[in-house]
């Protein structure tokens, strides 16, 4: 099943205005924050930018652990505004953004320092107010535009009992009810969304007598831990669900390596309460994407890790070209200098040219610094090196010819043989001119049920020593 926004793209918020849908995601460590994605469907969606793309907005430091960072953005249209509340967690916590145009400019944080908790939402009643909702759950009144809380925090209904981790709350008024939707159970193979409902923002909430409303636990679906959702209403009454899900694959226990994706699904109303439909659809996965970095800037599908200056990246110094000078000591370290796209597609093929006349870098692909493969081109050699925990090591490696290389990973699933097969194999190698691989390597080392945290693979350039230059990075995806 193909999800709508493929990669990881977790926690999706949705509202819309007018014809057009907008949804923005948790970025965790990387630079620029929160991917804003446009649609007129639900089904196809387009990347029209990045809300947090100053470091004013958004304050990422080398001590920001992977899969930690920005979570669970809440975006909402309201007043002639929109409005995007997130948890930057171990860097400031929660605080509110404002824009008139989703694509940006976004304003600088209002800082939240009186409420505590991650995954905010928010929401309007017909007086005014505004309801900040955390995961837990309890509730504040806030002020948006000052940051300011009123009283004390309120707590409010907390999913089923016995079901770990009442999270994500989105509070809506649809007709005559306010609904508290809910993830629960936590983030892998037990996740769910439940709801409950009252005649005021603030309840007592009544659940719903079919809780959860969508879970895939225990079941063989291919799409599993779904989970995270959110709510919107089409132009002709239809309602429909955007949520987070994974697609595990290999033998037990089954691993997940894009991170967690956008999936949708229809909603009907039985009784007063939303009935979950079928997974629908996402485009088909055929893609073939070319960067050759021509432009001043990136485009805003490129991210970084912890942060991006001019200093160490940028396609201005050298025309044409993606200039990358290194600052730490590789991709071990929290300060790598790093440009990555997500991986979108289980199959898949990244090509780079690379110019390491007085560096070393190359193509890698990241999960964390303790769990991420690349092909390393330095002065007449390239090799492949694994880190896996905290075990580091080069696996292979060939002499090439001075000058400029073409850097090769390919991504294909595996068929389980036993129940211990992994996801996928990763094959890295140049092209001197045809390919010549180098290792091929087992993929379930660089997944979420081997590494832990909440992210998934990002393919993408990065500079180990001195300055190292690329002329094009090219993506292919073949399923």
């Amino acid at each position: 099943m193909i999800p709508v926004i493929a990669g990881m793209h977790p926690d999706p918020s949705v509202c819309r205005v007018g014809d057009d849908y907008y949804l923005a995601c948790s970025s965790f460590e990387y630079f620029p924050g929160v991917p804003v994605f446009h649609s007129t469907d639900l089904v196809e969606w387009k990347q029209i930018g990045n809300a947090l793309e100053r470091p004013s907005q958004l304050r990422l430091t080398t001590g920001t652990p992977s899969s930690a960072g920005v979570y669970a953005p809440t975006l909402r249209h309201h007043d002639g505004r929109f409005w995007l509340i997130v948890t930057n967690v171990g860097a400031g916590g929660n605080a509110l953004y404002t824009a008139t145009d989703p694509a940006g400019p976004w304003s600088d944080p209002i800082p939240l320092p009186g409420v505590e908790g991650i995954d905010p939402d928010l929401a309007w009643d017909a007086d005014g107010n505004c309801w900040c909702t955390v995961a837990g759950v309890s509730q504040y009144r806030i002020n948006p535009s000052t940051g300011e809380t009123f009283g004390a925090p309120t707590r409010l209904w907390s999913g089923e009992p016995g079901a770990k981790a009442p999270e994500a709350p989105h509070l809506y008024r649809i007709g005559e009810h306010w609904y508290l939707l809910i993830a629960e159970g936590g983030t892998e193979r037990g996740h769910a969304v439940s709801v409950a409902r009252a005649s005021t923002p603030n309840g007592p909430f009544e659940p719903c007598p079919a809780n959860p409303v969508l879970t895939h636990r225990g079941t063989g679906e291919p799409v599993q831990n779904t989970g995270h959702a959110d709510l919107v209403q089409a132009p002709d009454g239809t309602w429909w669900m955007v949520f987070l899900g994974v697609r595990p694959g290999g033998g037990t226990p089954g691993w997940h390596v894009l991170g967690r994706e956008t999936f949708l699904a229809p909603v009907t109303w039985v009784e007063g309460w939303p009935v979950v439909g079928e997974i629908v659809p996402g485009p088909a996965p055929a893609v073939s994407e070319r960067d050759e970095f021509d432009a001043w800037g990136l485009d805003p599908s490129w991210i970084s890790v912890r942060d991006r200056s001019e200093k160490h990246c940028t396609t201005e110094e050298r025309p044409g070209w993606l200039t990358l000078r290194a600052r730490g000591s590789g991709m071990d370290d929290p300060a790598v200098v790093f440009a990555g796209q997500r991986q979108r597609h289980l199959s898949c093929v990244a090509r780079a040219l690379v110019d390491v006349a007085d560096g070393s870098g190359g193509l890698a692909v990241r999960l964390d610094e303790e769990h991420h493969y690349e092909i390393e081109a330095r002065s007449g050699e390239v090799r492949v090196i694994a880190r896996i925990g905290p075990l580091r090591a080069v696996v292979a490696s060939r002499p090439v010819p001075d000058g400029p290389v073409v850097l090769v990973v390919r991504v294909e699933p595996r068929t389980p043989q036993d129940a211990r097969s992994g996801p996928d194999t990763l094959s890295f190698g140049v092209e001197v001119p045809e390919f010549d691989e180098l290792a091929s390597l087992d993929g379930k080392y660089l997944s979420t049920e081997v590494a832990g945290g909440f992210t998934g693979r990002v393919i993408g350039l990065y500079a180990a020593t001195g300055t190292v230059r690329f002329d094009w990075f090219e993506y292919q995806a073949h399923g």
